[in-house]
């Protein structure tokens, strides 16, 4: 089967998106289906383009097996509504101009968000009449009220587009059950939505044992309890409850705090810890993906955290799937579907979304219970092996793809 895959991130970029549509390209690969992905050249989040690579019209090269092309987008790091939804159009309009010069293929994929991504799959599918399925990652234009970046009322229109891609498409691969269940409730055919989480890599996502150099790097002693965010510091993650979490932890002077990761807001939360005096809590940019490992080994517990409001309780981050993976117990503040996950495992805390209090106060209790948090991290491990590994997860998407390929032989 020739599958074809559009997505605006892409190794070597470490997003979920990048990471997801790698995984599952890499395991099509190694099922003998021929995969091309269209992307743009990496430069998430700070919008350069990577070293080693340029911003052409258009470019091809092989990566683990896997056909990529890249094209001319207009690159703007992840801040700024005007400027990334230039990026986003850029993108669309691009892949649309330049679809007569990819590959035959049977199906398409196209991910989202951002949404402009599947409204390209939906043109490009209908000017070469192939089938193609959207992937649904998280809820657009739903998300950017939530987030309050934007009240246009160009947004109604936007959504009102948005159900007729999922009408269009042949199925829906959404990533979490409260998404087909938002679906069903705006009348999309339930059975056209097949649900398929995200997972890790397993095999190649294991803990570092030596984790020396990390520690010094971040200015941690080995007696230092760590608990840290590794991720896009974005409108939706709600950050600063981490930092209300560190400085209501000033009278245990062992805990250390970690934002690690790039995006729009982190330079208005770097000057609000100045402001604060936030002794006890460091920031450190992305690393390579390959460097991720040695830090979230380094730390003692995670924190997984988004703005308290009802969309969010929808998703499902990855973070907890790498933590789990890893061992590494976690303080989870996203309620909804998630937690349930979290709970089910034993994997970590569950708190509400933007308590501040109840996040200090755990790590606080759980820094003086190493049993608890080896109990925790074992459940983890094992749960996470059991459940969400990447490659049941990447045959459970190429079972739908085969299947809107048989329907239109």
């Amino acid at each position: 089967m020739r599958i074809l895959i559009l997505s605006e991130r892409f190794h070597p970029e470490i997003s979920a998106a990048s990471v997801r549509t790698s995984t599952h390209a890499r395991y099509w690969i190694d099922k003998g289906h021929e995969v091309t992905v269209v992307t743009c050249a990496p430069n998430a989040p700070r919008g350069k383009v990577f070293d080693g690579y340029k911003n052409k019209l258009w470019q091809e090269e092989e990566i683990d097996g896997v056909h990529v092309i890249r094209i001319g987008t207009y690159v703007a790091p992840n801040e700024g509504m005007i400027r990334r939804t230039l990026d986003y159009l850029s993108y669309m309009v691009s892949s649309i101009l330049q679809c007569w010069r990819f590959p035959k293929y049977d199906v398409m994929i196209a991910t989202s968000p951002p949404i402009f991504v599947p409204m390209a799959g939906s043109i490009i599918a209908f000017l070469q009449r192939k089938p193609w399925v959207f992937e649904l990652r998280d809820l657009w234009p739903a998300s950017i009220t939530a987030v309050g970046a934007s009240k246009s009322p160009l947004l109604a229109l936007v959504e009102k587009y948005e159900l007729f891609l999922y009408r269009s498409a042949k199925r829906v691969v959404a990533v979490t059950h409260s998404f087909r269940k938002d679906l069903a409730s705006r009348g999309i055919d339930e059975n056209k939505v097949a649900v398929v989480t995200n997972g890790i890599e397993i095999d190649s996502f294991t803990r570092v044992d030596d984790t020396t150099a990390a520690r010094a790097d971040l200015g941690v002693d080995e007696a230092a309890f760590l608990v840290g965010y590794i991720g896009t510091t974005g409108m939706a993650h709600g950050l600063e409850t981490i930092l209300e979490a560190a400085d209501l932890s000033r009278d245990e002077p062992h805990i250390r705090y970690l934002i690690m990761g790039e995006g729009a807001k982190r330079a208005e939360l770097e000057a609000k810890a100045k402001e604060m005096r936030l002794d006890n809590l460091i920031f450190k940019n992305f690393v390579p993906h390959d460097e991720v490992t040695q830090y979230l080994s380094a730390m003692d517990m995670s924190i997984v955290h988004l703005k308290p409001d009802p969309l969010f309780k929808t998703v499902i981050p990855s973070k907890i799937f790498e933590a789990m993976a890893l061992g590494l117990p976690t303080i989870h503040a996203v309620e909804g579907e998630s937690a349930e996950i979290v709970g089910r495992a034993g994997s970590g805390i569950c708190v509400p979304s933007g308590d501040a209090r109840a996040i200090a106060e755990n790590v606080k209790r759980l820094s003086k219970e190493p049993e608890t948090l080896q109990t925790m991290a074992a459940a983890g491990v094992q749960h996470v092996r059991e459940c969400y590994d990447r490659r049941v997860l990447a045959d459970n998407v190429l079972k739908v793809l085969e299947e809107v390929v048989a329907e239109g032989r």
